[in-house]
């Protein structure tokens, strides 16, 4: 052994603890110490015997397991007997420095076997100990070999009077050092590591893909797992580790709830499966019990949640000083209490000691164990149900079923006992769903077997190529909108019924204090300024006082709007502007008591610039000096006004309770955001009692407590190149003069920038050692974080749970200025990467609309509606239209309602007409205005009338289409276009387009002359259909899909008549380039409106595409996109 060493330290604290045991204490659990004389401890060779005392009491004490060893413990030391190289080894426990601590004396063995003087030395020292008759031993323990049957056959004839000390010595060494709990703290991350990293993900992706694999296949891979280090923790050498009992798999109705049961070969069953795994590191063992549900029912999920709170309650039972028997009973009462049929189907005792060894049996969670709970001890916690029946079950296999959850727990002196294995339980984390298509998919195949009837006369449709889609996507899309129609009945329900609950909308007026420069006359200055009339500004009370007809004024700085200053010849002149009634100092504020009153409205001072005789400096000297000063203190007070504004809301924040645990969750060199200071530093955040605390390399804190938290989120650093932690919080906090909703510590993991003036080749050494370095710095800082994130959860016990974007159900949209990928997390729609940061709650969001989609547009835009209408629409823009079913599908997972348009509306009326009238707006039909079904349904029935008719081909001019033109000029009426067509000449329709650009040079010369006569032209023209003549035999859709809506509108007030408002009126509202381009528009048209007219309207397919005036080229913005037809659209 000239490899391992003893460490000496370590061996004489616990030998001396060991005696001082023996010896003093009068704990009742040792009394039985106190009536021995010595006791022994042999060691032999067996392979079955994972776990015994006396190896137990070894590796305690020496580190390692010393086989064919006896030692014996005397009232003056320890005499060890063993094999020369096991003597080499504990050599340095020989030499004893400390007088408390018990002397070694060691014997080596004799080469050829002979033991017997050996063991002769030993017995003789038992008998020189005390009495040298009541002797402590092992009882159950017998190891064979001829060495261990020669020190039994000595022994005996000794005649000593043995007492069984088993449980004393495991009760000593139940209570955990330090440098224990630290190993075991690292056993039991192994052991959540592999059930998270390894097991789950193996039984998930065995589910997903409907494999067959045997309990005992997946044992087998946990097994070849346990040594590969991308299933372990960090710190973990997978050399020192191992388990502490083969993994049990079990699923399909067999359930035995005991360590000593065995996987079967049984194929995994789709139903409840029981995972139990333990590590044992560096012979420290933990434990830990997942059950695993696949589709469970509302019973299956009560009584799963039923045993998570038993676990709590047990947990908040094991205190330092609290019998085992009472923490069992009082898990037995809460059972009885809750569900009372379950309480004979719990497992018959709910854990016990763990450390060296697995399990100690003296120290069970069970009615008839007396001992107390010891600060230290460290507990398998483990609670179950077995023999429960499913009466929903499918098949066999699922008629029975068992529940199992286990942890390993450490007991605190006076908390509740801290949990080690912080592998998530909730039903939501272990629960599996399925999707059951089986009847679906047989529906459909009944549908697609019937006969079809074939129509003796096919009709053509333009709709033709959605016959292409597979049934799959056209049923979920029938599903999808059947699911939107239940969730717009429920939305308008709940809407009503919480708006009437709340009270009125209207908030109360914020009333500033006024500013008074002086109380009274005696507190005005006396100085020379003032009394030589000259301007004077007294910063203490932030006043200037000004001469107004030979009096000096005093005028506080709050109501000075602006000062300017001028030189003008030999004169400067200071032009003082002041805040005066009907001009508003902010949105909404007035600081005017009595609006009627007489005000000043502006002061000009006029000095001289010229010195006359006799005097030092010019006169106007003063009004320099005043422009100066007059500028500072404004700066100042308006900087303590914004200060004092930003603290006006602001919550106030518990104080932050400080840990002393060394302990502690703590992540290291992290820059904070938004920054504290200009410059961006980095800092130390550290989970403390009730809060993080935040701690710059300059000394700034930043608390955020865990009550304030609303949503903690981890974003690794898959695909980006920083790692994040970020707390999107329910009350802002202050830091950096500024007050913040959002709080992010993030660190880089890669170069941000990178170095073009570098010249190497790709596979340069240097090249390949940073990606390579790159590579490990991502696993180690992802490491580092999720460890941070699974602490924090079991400090807290889950009150913060950090949720993890899902990056592949992303998308891009632009909530701000640039675009970036939107991800959805578990309960939100997240954004860190950039700054500002986006987050949306999702259960704080009333509806989703989609804006602006029309298939010839290649993005849309969201707009968020949130449950409080005071609350301003949030919206996403440049949304591709390729991910348009995307977005719906995850909205509808989310039982989000949604709906579209091809508009962009006027969120701001439509959310005051609601508040205004919130009963009128539901009365109405609420929020079922945006849906365009309604509206669609009389266009679609004429559709298809329109497509019954034959063709007939007739004159050019007859064909007509519903353009973006066409919407542009005439959106608002249809009653005439006989002044449209005076526009035109007939005679004219043949020229061509040299002819017509020619024209049209003409006409913007002489634009101003036109543009007067086209103006009234246009008021006459307004009220009448360019597309309604009496030769045309057919509508446009849009103009009846328009004509439906109008006349079905219920409330001119509503928000639906204001979304009526925005397609009839787009024209006469557009911008000032709008109007432009119509105006051009019009003059090319007046002089061939009936040659653009047929080759406009002739066919889209034809020459829309071909053919472009100034009026059609239209931006994405303009109210000619949002406002097309539902005809163009398909």
């Amino acid at each position: 052994m000239p490899s391992l060493a003893l460490d000496k330290e370590t061996f004489y604290r616990r030998l001396k603890h060991l005696y001082d045991f023996w010896k003093n204490n009068k704990d009742e659990n040792v009394r039985a110490l106190s009536n021995i004389d010595a006791f022994t401890c042999a060691v032999g060779v067996d392979d079955y015997t994972m776990y015994s005392k006396s190896s137990s009491l070894q590796i305690w004490l020496f580190g390692y397991e010393l086989t064919d060893t006896v030692s014996v413990f005397t009232l003056e030391g320890v005499h060890i007997i063993a094999s020369k190289k096991k003597v080499e080894f504990l050599k340095p426990a020989e030499n004893v420095k400390d007088a408390d601590c018990p002397s070694v004396k060691l014997i080596t063995r004799e080469k050829g076997g002979n033991d017997k003087d050996s063991i002769d030395k030993l017995i003789k020292a038992i008998k020189n100990s005390k009495n040298g008759k009541s002797v402590g031993i092992f009882g159950k323990e017998k190891y064979p070999g001829t060495f261990m049957d020669a020190w039994r056959a000595e022994f005996d004839k000794g005649d000593f009077n043995t007492v069984d000390i088993s449980s004393v010595i495991g009760y000593i060494l139940s209570i955990k050092s330090e440098n224990e709990i630290t190993l075991i703290k690292k056993a039991s991350l192994s052991s959540v590591d592999m059930f998270t990293k390894y097991l789950k993900e193996q039984i998930m992706e065995i589910i997903d893909a409907d494999k067959k694999v045997k309990h005992t296949k997946l044992v087998e891979g946990l097994e070849g797992a346990l040594t590969d280090k991308k299933y372990l923790p960090a710190n973990v050498d997978p050399s020192q580790l191992e388990f502490c009992y083969p993994p049990i798999i079990q699923s399909g109705g067999n359930y035995s709830l005991k360590f000593s049961a065995t996987s079967d070969k049984n194929i995994l069953h789709f139903g409840v499966i029981i995972c139990s795994l333990g590590t044992r590191y560096k012979s420290y063992c933990s434990n830990l019990i997942r059950t695993m549900i696949v589709n469970p029912t509302e019973e299956i999920r009560s009584n799963y949640e039923f045993l998570i709170s038993l676990q709590d309650i047990l947990m908040s039972k094991l205190k330092s000083g609290n019998k085992l028997c009472d923490v069992y009973n009082s898990g037995i009462e809460f059972a009885k209490k809750e569900k009372p049929k379950l309480v004979d189907l719990l497992t018959k005792n709910f854990g016990f000691v763990m450390g060296i060894e697995f399990r100690e049996s003296s120290l069970m969670i069970a009615p008839r164990t007396t001992a107390c709970v010891k600060k230290g001890q460290v507990y398998n916690l483990c609670v179950g149900l077995s023999g429960l029946t499913n009466k929903d079950g499918s098949d066999k296999e699922s008629k029975v079923y068992a529940l199992y959850v286990g942890d390993t727990v450490l007991v605190n002196e006076d908390t509740t006992a801290t949990l080690l294995t912080p592998s998530k339980k909730k039903i939501k984390n272990i629960a599996i769903y399925l999707n059951d298509d089986d009847e679906d998919e047989e529906e459909d195949d009944e549908k697609e077997n019937e006969p079809k009837q074939e129509p003796i006369v096919s009709r053509g449709k333009r709709t033709a190529v959605l016959e292409s889609k597979l049934r799959m996507d056209s049923s979920s899309e029938e599903k999808r909108k059947l699911h939107q129609k239940e969730l717009a009945v429920a939305l308008n329900e709940a809407a009503k019924q919480r708006l009437a609950e709340q009270s009125s909308g209207k908030q109360a007026q914020k009333i500033r204090k006024s500013n008074v420069s002086y109380k009274n006359r005696n507190q005005m200055p006396q100085e020379r300024e003032v009394k030589d009339l000259k301007i004077y500004v007294d910063k203490k009370y932030e006043t200037v006082i000004l001469p107004v007809f030979g009096i000096s004024v005093p005028f506080h700085i709050f109501t000075i709007k602006n000062i300017s200053q001028s030189v003008e010849g030999d004169y400067t002149y200071l032009r003082i502007n002041f805040f005066h009634p009907g001009a508003a100092l902010a949105r909404g504020e007035s600081y005017f008591q009595n609006p009627e009153a007489m005000f000043v409205k502006e002061l000009t001072y006029r000095s001289s610039n010229t010195r006359e005789p006799g005097e030092q400096i010019t006169a106007s000297t003063n009004l320099m000096n005043a422009y100066r000063i007059i500028k500072e203190v404004q700066k100042k007070f308006k900087t303590r006004e914004a200060e004092e504004k930003e603290k006006e809301d602001l919550v106030k924040q518990d104080t932050l309770v400080l840990s002393v645990n060394k302990g502690n969750p703590k992540l290291k060199d992290l820059y904070i955001r938004p920054n504290i200071v200009n410059k961006r530093m980095t800092g130390t955040l550290e989970a403390h009692s009730n809060g993080f605390r935040y701690n710059s390399v300059r000394g700034d804190k930043v608390d955020i407590l865990y009550n304030n938290i609303k949503n903690a989120f981890f974003q690794p650093c898959d695909g980006e190149m920083i790692i994040l932690l970020h707390f999107h919080l329910k009350h802002a906090i202050m830091f950096g003069k500024k007050k913040h909703l959002d709080v992010q510590f993030y660190t880089e993991v890669g170069e941000i920038t990178t170095d073009l003036g570098k010249h190497q080749h790709m596979h340069d050494r240097d090249d390949l050692a940073a990606e390579q370095s790159e590579r490990e710095l991502r696993v180690k800082l992802k490491t580092a974080f999720k460890s941070f994130c699974e602490k924090v959860e079991t400090v807290t016990k889950q009150e913060i749970e950090f949720d993890t974007p899902f990056r592949d159900l992303g998308f891009p949209g632009a909530p701000f200025r640039s675009t970036v990928l939107l991800q959805p997390t578990s309960g939100c729609l997240v954004n860190f990467t950039e700054w500002p940061p986006f987050v949306i709650t999702l259960e704080d969001v009333e509806l989703v609309h989609f804006e602006r989609v029309q298939f010839h547009l290649k993005n849309f835009d969201m707009i968020f509606v949130f449950k409080d209408y005071q609350k301003k629409v949030v919206m996403v823009n440049a949304i591709p239209m390729n991910m348009l079913d995307h977005v719906k599908e995850w909205l509808n997972s989310c039982d989000i309602r949604y709906s579209e348009g091809i508009q962009s509306l006027n969120w701001t009326k439509i959310m005051k007409t609601i508040t205004d009238d919130p009963e009128g707006f539901f009365d109405n039909g609420g929020w079922t205005f945006l849906d365009p079904e309604s509206d669609e349904e009389d266009g679609a029935a004429d559709e298809e009338e329109e497509e019954d008719e034959p063709y007939e081909p007739s004159d050019v001019e007859s064909f007509e289409e519903s353009d973006d033109d066409g919407s542009e000029y005439s959106e608002a009426s249809e009653d005439s276009d006989s002044d449209e067509e005076e526009l035109g000449s007939s005679d004219e329709s043949g020229k061509d387009w040299s002819d017509l650009e020619r024209e049209a040079a003409e006409e913007d010369r002489d634009r101003n002359e036109f543009q007067d006569e086209y103006s009234k032209k246009k008021m006459g023209s307004s009220s009448g259909s360019r597309f309604n003549s009496s030769s045309s035999h057919k509508k446009s859709n849009s103009d009846k899909h328009r004509n439906s809506s109008l006349s079905n509108s219920k409330s001119n007030n509503g928000p639906k008549n204001l979304l009526q408002k925005s397609k009839s009126h787009s024209s006469s509202h557009s911008s000032p380039s709008k109007s432009k381009s119509s105006s051009h528009h019009k003059s090319n048209s007046s002089s061939n409106h009936h040659h653009s007219s047929s080759n406009r309207h002739s066919s889209s397919s034809g020459h829309h595409g071909k053919r472009s005036t100034g009026g059609e080229k239209r931006r994405h913005d303009d109210s000619g996109d949002r406002h097309s037809s539902k005809k163009h659209r398909k």
